[in-house]
């Protein structure tokens, strides 16, 4: 038999896994910048926005006149002294007439109107329970702001700003958000919710909520409310009514 010569087997060349690694991590990525733009986007209050809006302006009640009465003018009465005239005669000095006294005026003072404010378009009422009706299993490790907007005939309104504002615990807050953004069925579909912290908390005036269109045009003053500490009232319900 004729003498082989055996040839050692060609290695086969593994594929580097760094390609695949940065692949993955690019994808990562990308999805972590859709969600951050679109965070900003559909609310432009979050804390991710490194330009946040300013606050709207607050809509103030104009002052109430009240009348003023006009003094009537003071009584002028010019009178001049007789003076007598030196003669070289013994003639009779004549006799000076005084001039007559002027006659007051009576001025009828002016009233001016009375200007009442006209009402807001929405009206607010404010309840108080426990956030385990819409989360289940926060017990009392929960503590907001949450509600719905309805038209006068109950419809949701979505797409309208609600901004919670003030002081609580002696720090600054103001968050702001859509209307039927992030919807819960405890809510409906035109709810809100604004989480203030994972404890509750005591205030008294503090807080402020208001309610403004899809124009910025603000639909209520500012609504100051209460808080507490007592895990039945850890959830601060607030249902707008937008009347006209």
């Amino acid at each position: 038999m004729d003498n082989y010569a055996l040839r050692p087997e060609p290695k086969v060349k593994r594929k580097s896994p760094v390609w695949d690694i940065l692949t993955v991590l690019v994808l990562f990525g990308i999805c972590g910048m859709v969600y951050y733009f679109y965070s900003i986007f559909t609310n432009p209050a979050t804390f991710l926005n490194p330009f946040r809006p300013a606050p709207l302006p607050t809509a103030f009640r104009t002052a109430t006149f009240t009348p003023t009465d006009t003094l009537p003018l003071p009584t002028a009465t010019s009178r001049v002294a007789a003076q007598p005239q030196r003669s070289s005669t013994r003639t009779k000095a004549p006799t000076w007439t005084p001039l007559p006294s002027d006659t007051p005026k009576t001025v009828k003072p002016q009233v001016t109107g009375t200007i009442t404010p006209t009402p807001m378009p929405a009206s607010a009422q404010i309840t108080y329970q426990a956030s385990t009706s819409v989360h289940p299993d926060s017990d009392c490790k929960w503590f907001g702001v949450g509600g719905k907007v309805v038209d006068a005939s109950g419809k949701s309104l979505p797409f309208q700003t609600i901004q919670v504002s003030g002081t609580l615990n002696g720090k600054p807050i103001n968050y702001m958000v859509l209307s039927g953004h992030d919807p819960l069925p405890a809510y409906g579909s035109a709810g809100f919710e604004i989480l203030l912290g994972n404890a509750p908390l005591d205030s008294t005036q503090g807080l402020w909520i208001m309610l403004f269109d899809n124009t910025g045009l603000p639909l209520t003053n500012k609504i100051y409310f209460d808080t507490s500490k007592d895990c039945s009232k850890n959830l601060i319900m607030v249902v707008f009514t937008k009347n006209r």
